[in-house]
């Protein structure tokens, strides 16, 4: 596992004890919206960041796309004026080029181009040797490998001023966010790069306002690093992303009802018992792997009579009964059944995988996710 660099944002932690807080428009539309806002924040005494969208490349052409390099002076007048270091979004090496010249502080790279490798690369290239920090959003699609690839081509670019940015992924299934936040995935990266500070952009998952406090609760219960809110002094009129905006007012009163919590205590009493439940735990997660064990063997078992008598190994009423009885259980137990339900999904792909190779006679090559119900 790497050290822990000595950089912006880890010196930032330290100093504050507390989450990062990166605030700022959607997009840098005018130079008294820029200001209004900076100022507004500068109130609430608790900005580490001001952030601003300069170049806003949409979805569809035709909708604002931001004031250019025309906007960065008033940038330059945000931290004049209020002592806030400012972030944009950066897309190509001329971005990179013209971002520095008028004295970013902090650039990100944002989800549509964290998506794309060659993109990543031209940015990591043009970065290398600037000292300049820098953030990634995930990519738009639920793809930690691609994430995660972008922080590498960072790192073997000797770029180590790192963070990652959480704003969840584009789905097609009816969802209440903007873009579901798959809590799982920034997890998983969190595992491989723990030396990268985490934040979450909740303004991006929700989408609308009223879901920023739950997310944000949320990202800071799951030890999140901090959060990067849009603000805008007249959100309803903004020329980009208005619902999920807030003013300057609002987002104090949404960082006042946060709470903050520890990672952990000092208190013997809590010691001693988290210890004991934890302990616990580990006895019940044992005997979870053996039943699963005595589970699988029964499925190969199964899987010889099948081999035997010349029997397919779809059996989609038998998947049915399965799926249908255990979620029942898991409700009559007071378990979450739909966490049921996604369990037993992976245990019936791993019965898919183990009947294959039998009847098959070898290991099966090309996964199991292609397969229909089957046990």
């Amino acid at each position: 596992m790497p050290a822990t660099p000595n950089t912006f944002f880890t010196r930032l932690l330290a100093q504050k004890g507390q989450p990062i807080l990166i605030a700022g428009p959607c997009s840098a539309e005018t130079e008294e919206q820029v200001m209004t806002t900076a100022h507004g924040l500068k109130a609430l005494g608790k900005i580490d960041l001001f952030r601003a969208g300069i170049w806003k490349p949409r979805t569809r052409p035709g909708s604002f796309e931001g004031m250019g390099t025309v906007a960065l002076p008033w940038l330059q007048r945000v931290k004049a004026e209020t002592g806030i270091p400012t972030a944009i979004e950066v897309a190509t090496p001329r971005h990179v080029e013209e971002a520095l010249a008028h004295g970013i502080d902090v650039l990100w790279i944002g989800a549509r181009t964290t998506v794309n490798p060659f993109a990543v690369q031209e940015l990591a290239d043009a970065l290398a040797g600037t000292g300049v920090p820098v953030m990634v959003k995930n990519p738009v699609n639920p793809d930690v490998a691609l994430w995660a690839g972008a922080l590498e081509r960072m790192e073997r670019a000797g770029i180590t001023d790192l963070m990652a940015i959480h704003r969840g992924f584009s789905t097609f299934a009816p969802s209440r966010y903007r873009n579901a936040p798959t809590w799982i995935l920034p997890i998983e990266l969190k595992t491989r790069f723990p030396h990268i500070p985490l934040i979450c952009d909740p303004s991006h998952i929700g989408g609308r306002r009223d879901l920023l406090l739950p997310i944000s609760q949320k990202a800071l219960d799951l030890d999140y690093d901090g959060l990067i809110i849009e603000t805008h002094p007249d959100p309803d009129h903004a020329l980009s992303d208005a619902e999920q905006q807030v003013t300057p007012q609002r987002l104090g009163e949404i960082l006042n009802e946060l709470k903050y919590r520890y990672r952990s205590s000092n208190n013997a009493d809590y010691l001693n018992k988290a210890e004991e439940l934890r302990l616990k735990m580990d006895v019940a997660d044992r005997e979870i792997v053996e039943a699963l064990a005595r589970r699988m063997a029964l499925v190969e078992e199964l899987a010889e009579y099948k081999k035997e008598n010349n029997v397919k190994i779809l059996q989609f009423d038998r998947w049915q009964e399965i799926f249908n009885t255990r979620t029942d259980w898991a409700s009559k137990l007071n378990v979450n059944d739909k966490f049921v339900a996604e369990l037993y999904k992976l245990i019936h792909l791993e019965s898919i995988r183990k009947q294959t190779e039998v009847l098959n006679g070898r290991p099966q090559v090309d996964g199991v996710t292609h397969l229909g119900p089957g046990l």
